[in-house]
């Protein structure tokens, strides 16, 4: 079976994660999906597979050389809630040719170069789309159908020689989440590779230092006809906070390293008012810079409206993995050997992002990040292309195999 067959089947699990939840997984979706991919593995033939309280999915590929690594290889289940996952209309674009795209009969929603220039890269290929009222869910099932055709190609040829190959499949990872309670020792790797990211020949290995922010505006209500120099209108501070961060540090005037405050999601009445924010930035020493300034805008607003109008809870997500990945540059090494071994010349871009791998760096398992031929994450014009598919399985081949 071709990576692209199992990215059909999977996208039509709805798995969006929720982060207003406090459970793990965040939604029982991703649990049943869980499921799913433990019973497939089972009849595969793969070694250890479970799934385990909090929704993560383990399985072992054993080696059948010696002497050789343990290698990782890590997907989440989940994605993103910004758009609706169902009802799924994925189809396929045999051999684009340039130009626009009708995703559905009408030609409501159309996919176009000129707002997403990749497609230029995809010309003479296949593409995997929605009919635009959904997102594809490539981000990342793609990730986890091309380890799973992986494994499959190694089990039939046994000729292949290679160590263990661990593999991780994790909840939550669209809200920060995903290596939270992740199984290290379990897991049972030297090192891993997330495969996670977007174009061939793209390797990851530095990425935002994150965090999340949560702002409260506690407000008066009092009757128009006599609030004057007495209310506190809760919407308007909270305006007044938006304003105060800078207008062109926000994601849609940003690039490359270049971090931003991102506002998600707001919501409230006079009397109070709730608003949303991701912080990143690349940069440790900015990144800290960007927290104190959102302290301080508080702190100017509740000297202004009084001790406790603006309640500000700042915690950080997760940071760039270059930190520790410097010391690990061999792994890096290996995938970049394993993309020349393909005729690629590799190229490493930070990630405007994150990944597990941040996380499991961190935490102890170097794990920089692969691409999976998926594009437009996040949206209603999310595709993926079949053929980069199938040569991120061939990547993934080159990377476990015997040295």
């Amino acid at each position: 079976m071709r990576a692209y067959e199992r990215l059909l089947r999977y996208v039509q699990f709805d798995t969006a994660s929720n982060g207003a939840s406090e459970t793990c997984p965040s939604t029982e979706t991703q649990r049943d999906f869980g499921r799913v991919l433990v019973e497939e593995m089972k009849e595969m033939g793969l070694s250890n597979v479970r799934q385990d309280e909090h929704g993560y999915v383990y399985a072992l590929l054993p080696a059948n050389a010696p002497g050789q690594p343990a290698i990782g290889l890590i997907a989440h289940m989940d994605t993103v809630d910004d758009a609706p996952a169902l009802p799924m209309k994925a189809h396929i674009i045999e051999n684009y040719q340039g130009g626009d795209i009708p995703m559905d009969e009408a030609g409501k929603n159309m996919l176009s170069p000129a707002v997403f220039p990749s497609l230029n890269a995809a010309i003479g290929k296949d593409l995997i789309i929605t009919d635009g009222n959904t997102l594809l869910g490539a981000d990342d099932k793609a990730g986890v159908a091309e380890i799973l055709t992986l494994c499959e190609e190694l089990l039939a040829h046994p000729e292949i020689k290679h160590g263990d190959v661990c593999i991780g499949f994790t909840p939550d990872e669209e809200i920060g989440r995903g290596a939270d309670l992740f199984d290290i020792p379990g897991f049972g790797a030297d090192f891993a590779y997330t495969v996670d990211g977007g174009a061939l020949p793209e390797i990851d290995y530095e990425n935002f230092n994150a965090a999340s922010a949560g702002v409260v505006v506690n407000g008066l209500s009092i009757h128009p006809g006599s609030a004057k120099d007495k209310m506190k209108n809760a919407l308007l501070i909270a305006h007044e906070f938006i304003a105060m961060l800078p207008p062109a540090e926000r994601p849609e005037h940003t690039e490359g390293r270049e971090g931003f405050y991102h506002l998600t999601d707001m919501a409230g009445e006079i009397e109070k008012a709730t608003m949303h924010f991701i912080i990143r930035d690349h940069d440790t020493k900015k990144f800290t810079e960007r927290k104190a300034y959102m302290e301080r805008v508080a702190a100017f607003l509740n000297a202004k409206y009084g001790e406790g109008t603006v309640e500000l809870t700042i915690r950080d997500s997760y940071y760039n993995m270059i930190e520790k990945l410097a010391d690990h540059m061999d792994v890096v090494e290996r995938a970049n050997e394993a993309f020349r071994t393909l005729g690629y010349e590799p190229v490493s871009v930070p990630v405007r992002g994150g990944t597990d791998g941040a996380r499991l760096s961190f935490m102890g398992l170097p794990c920089p990040n692969l691409p999976t031929g998926g594009f437009n994450c996040h949206g209603r014009f999310e595709y993926a292309v079949i053929q980069d598919m199938d040569n991120v399985v061939k990547l993934l081949k080159a990377i476990v195999e015997a040295r």
